[in-house]
């Protein structure tokens, strides 16, 4: 039977793991929240934008103006912009978007086009730089909650390569928030720029709620208000003008929107995660709580035996 003493510092060693799992993911599950209103706060401006942008395509259609945004080219080389976590312990997320962005680029190199990584996150940076991987451009050290000033500086950047035709197509590979317990790993085009996205659809936000004690997500419907432009609306410029004036917004916003989402699937993951390792934690002191009091009987029986065989041999 083991040594009492070591199975109790084995108890309090487990304790004091369980109290810091539990502090991550309390602290996972407030930035969350900060995520949800900072989607939240954005979303007045994102949604004011798409609809001027839906009324121009209307009045104008995208495929009447010669707009570099919109200039569909020859794919020869494509852009993967691959959005990680600076850190781990967050279950499979980190990988499961490393293993989508090798998957993608293996497609592209089957196809004998050529690729470039633009990485976002230090997990991704190290994973590819270990293999040697054509990278680009790196970025670590984001805002928990992406910032729009952040997502401007990566846009930048990738209107650098698409304007100057070093890529012909830039893919966003990143992490869609579903739930909780739930994110998908996704590959959007972000450049060129299509309408698609800009018809009025039904959106959804998520909220952070507690009920019972325990985290839940839920889900409000938001109907998007996008209507077309009075024909009678004179512009002061050009309309063309003004559209390409408006589209590196639109990708700033579209941008932004998937940091965003990629850190709440991140902070969802880590919560996730740490809720696991506190509840292993809770199950291992419940087992050493037993293998101790079973050690702890066995000693005293011991002791009490030999008291007894004490006993009797001063009686013989």
């Amino acid at each position: 039977m083991a040594n009492l003493k070591t199975i109790r510092d084995r108890i309090q060693s487990v304790k004091n793991t369980k109290k810091i799992t539990e502090a991550m993911r309390l602290v996972a599950a407030a930035k969350v929240r900060r995520a949800q209103e900072q989607v939240i706060a954005t979303r007045p401006f994102a949604d004011r934008l798409v609809q001027v942008l839906y009324g121009l395509q209307n009045r104008l259609g995208f495929e009447n103006g010669n707009l570099p945004l919109l200039r569909q080219r020859e794919p020869k080389c494509i852009g993967l912009l691959v959005v990680t976590g600076d850190r781990g312990l967050c279950g499979a997320y980190n990988t499961n978007i490393i293993r989508r962005a090798e998957n993608r680029a293996s497609e592209l190199k089957a196809e004998g086009k050529d690729y470039k990584f633009i990485l976002v996150g230090r997990k991704a940076i190290q994973y590819f730089q270990r293999r040697e991987q054509p990278i680009d451009a790196t970025y670590t050290g984001l805002e928990q909650v992406p910032t729009s000033a952040e997502a401007s500086k990566i846009a930048d950047e990738l209107l650098s390569l698409f304007l100057s035709e070093s890529v012909d197509k830039i893919e966003l590979v990143y992490t869609k928030f579903v739930s909780l317990i739930s994110s998908r790993p996704v590959i959007q085009t972000l450049l060129p720029l299509t309408i698609q996205g800009l018809e009025a659809t039904d959106d959804e936000i998520f909220h952070l709620t507690t009920r019972g004690g325990d985290f839940e997500v839920t889900r409000e419907k938001v109907a998007s208000q996008s209507k077309a432009l009075p024909q009678d609306m004179l512009f002061e410029q050009d309309p063309l003008q003004i559209l390409d004036a408006l589209l590196p917004l639109y990708l700033n916003n579209q941008l932004l929107r998937a940091l965003q989402e990629s850190a709440a699937s991140e902070l969802a993951a880590r919560m996730t995660a740490m809720n696991n390792a506190s509840d292993n934690a809770k199950e291992l002191i419940g087992t050493l709580t037993l293998s101790y009091n079973k050690a702890r009987q066995a000693a005293i029986t011991q002791e009490i035996l030999e008291v007894v065989g004490g006993a009797e041999a001063l009686q013989g």
